[in-house]
């Protein structure tokens, strides 16, 4: 059953936030449907792993699209800073016909160091404007915020500096994304960000889980698919907070928050900040595996090893 149809590369193009700790080896629901987005077969998929430790994870993740039957799919190559820096044209050229870019996990402080203020960031902000898909998992989702979360501590209360925010790609300009959202108790440090400026959306994403984003994160739709939830916070309307006014670490009051708490199916317009509840058909689905299908797998895959990259502070 196809429960989110995969559409093809729109202006711009789908930013597909990934919680970490997507499943690789067995349905690769998530992992389906960015290829699904980026072209299904005619898709041009570039991977950039500058976030892991491991020079291994971008020509693993490599493999497994290609065991996707994904027929085009190239790593780009950036480790440091210099390496960003000094890419050169075929960097460029691998961005300017690429349909998709995934962005793997890791280190986002190490990722934005590296890519921040370089032509290479401005390439991927300008083809995503054109329409190219970009998906991150863990350190790679957070990146595609403006304010991204850069280093934090858990813990399910907001506290006095629990979190540090640096800048991010900015394709998602109107989010705060976290990522491994249940599994490591980040609650907290995703409403103590919040707290310094309640503008933005918060966006709280499990393993295995996607929130999918079309058009501008002001004025687009956020879906979800996967076998976790996303939490949306909206901090907009919030009539007071000692954020400014408190030592540090002693707890946080916010006051006037409201959270929508999204699983498969389940849909939030980002201009009214509303959810969006799934259909009947949906919500009445006696096997939670069909609600995490959103494209029919291959005839065939094989089982490819990406390691355990997800560690994204």
């Amino acid at each position: 059953m196809e429960i989110l149809p995969a559409p093809h590369a729109t202006q711009p193009g789908l930013l597909i936030a990934i919680g970490g700790a997507e499943d690789k080896t067995r349905e690769r629901v998530v992992l389906n449907y960015f290829l699904e987005a980026a072209g299904s077969a005619d898709a041009s998929i570039v991977v950039l792993a500058t976030a892991s430790e491991s020079p291994e994870t971008g020509d693993r993740y490599a493999d497994l699209f290609l065991a996707l039957r994904a027929e085009n799919v190239e790593v780009l190559k950036i480790e440091t800073r210099a390496d960003a820096v000094e890419a050169g044209s075929d960097a460029h050229d691998l961005l300017e016909y690429a349909t998709g870019l995934f962005i793997t996990g890791g280190s986002q402080l190490k990722l934005s160091s590296a890519l921040g203020g370089t032509e290479i960031a401005e390439t991927i902000r300008r083809r995503h404007a054109a329409g190219m898909v970009v998906a991150g998992t863990s350190a790679g989702a957070a990146l595609l915020s403006e304010h991204m979360i850069a280093l934090g501590e858990s813990g399910s209360t907001p506290r006095r500096r629990l979190v540090h925010l640096a800048k991010g790609l900015g394709l998602a300009p109107n989010l705060i994304i976290d990522q491994h959202f249940r599994r490591r108790d980040r609650l907290g440090r995703l409403l103590t960000a919040l707290s310094y400026n309640p503008e933005p959306l918060g966006v709280g994403i499990d393993e295995d889980t996607a929130a999918i984003i079309s058009g501008s994160s002001g004025a687009g739709e956020l879906s979800v698919l996967g076998a976790g939830a996303v939490m949306v916070v909206d901090a907009s309307q919030m009539r007071f907070t000692d954020s400014h006014a408190i030592h540090r670490g002693q707890p946080v009051a916010m006051m006037g928050l409201k959270l929508d708490f999204l699983t498969t199916g389940c849909r939030y317009d980002l201009n009214r900040r509303i959810g969006i509840a799934p259909p009947p058909h949906m919500i009445h689905l006696a096997d939670p595996m069909e609600r995490r299908a959103p494209v029919r797998p291959p005839v065939h895959t094989e089982e490819v090893s990406v390691g355990s990259e997800d560690d994204g502070e």
